[in-house]
């Protein structure tokens, strides 16, 4: 697994333990000792790796999941920036862009394209790929971009070699976890945890990766609104 704080050098601890313990912030997270979960948390070994772009300016770190995601996969990383010249820079290793898919930010809509099927490929025409179970069983990593509606849209027209992945949309059973919490921008919008828990489950065929990454999302928002209740901000 690899967390990475920046795309220039890798994650360190921003504070001890202990100072997280006495009320801080936690080092692996990155959120308040009191919304913290990873004490529950248990990597997941997963075939499929995961690459997560989070935009520099994604400040939400009491509501966000990125970096939470990431802890709880054992083929994980987690960069900040704007642009990489190439997905091999990005994920600091090769890799070749046309065996890795991408979460696509267009309007396409799952069920629509592909009755039935909660993940589905996309063409370059934004039509479904007519041999589902073989686009899918050729994805070796999945990549989510995490920011804002716009941040992610950056990320995307800044990085032209995402042009080279495959392009997967997710048709969700269920609206994000968040609820309330946070507004998504489409009725179908996903947490960037449960997108990748998702993504990650399906393509596997292992229910118990989502199963555990939602089962600490869940822990989080709990703890939120527990604090929300209580008046701690």
């Amino acid at each position: 697994m690899c967390v990475e704080a920046t795309d220039a050098r890798a994650y360190t601890p921003v504070m001890s333990t202990e100072t997280a313990a006495a009320g801080g912030e936690c080092p692996h997270c990155r959120k308040p000792a009191n919304f913290c979960v990873c004490d529950g948390v248990v990597p997941v070994a997963n075939r499929i790796a995961l690459l997560i772009l989070q935009h520099p300016q994604e400040q939400d770190r009491l509501l966000g999941s990125a970096r939470l995601a990431a802890l709880h996969l054992e083929n994980a990383v987690l960069r900040i920036g704007l642009s990489w010249p190439s997905l091999a820079k990005a994920l600091g290793r090769p890799a070749e862009p046309r065996r890795w898919a991408i979460l696509y930010l267009g309007s396409a809509n799952a069920d629509a394209l592909a009755r039935g099927r909660d993940v589905v490929v996309l063409t370059r025409k934004g039509e479904a790929a007519p041999d589902q179970d073989a686009a899918l069983a050729e994805i070796e990593g999945v990549i989510v971009l995490d920011g804002t509606w716009s941040q992610a849209k950056t990320l995307w027209w800044r990085n032209p070699w995402m042009l080279k992945c495959r392009r997967v949309v997710l048709g969700p059973r269920q609206p994000s976890r968040y609820g309330r919490l946070r507004r998504e921008p489409r009725r179908d919008g996903l947490s960037t945890l449960e997108a990748a828990a998702m993504l990650l489950g399906r393509l596997e065929k292992k229910p118990a990766i989502e199963q555990a990454l939602t089962a600490s999302f869940e822990r989080m928002l709990a703890k939120y609104r527990a604090a929300q209740a209580g008046g701690d901000r």
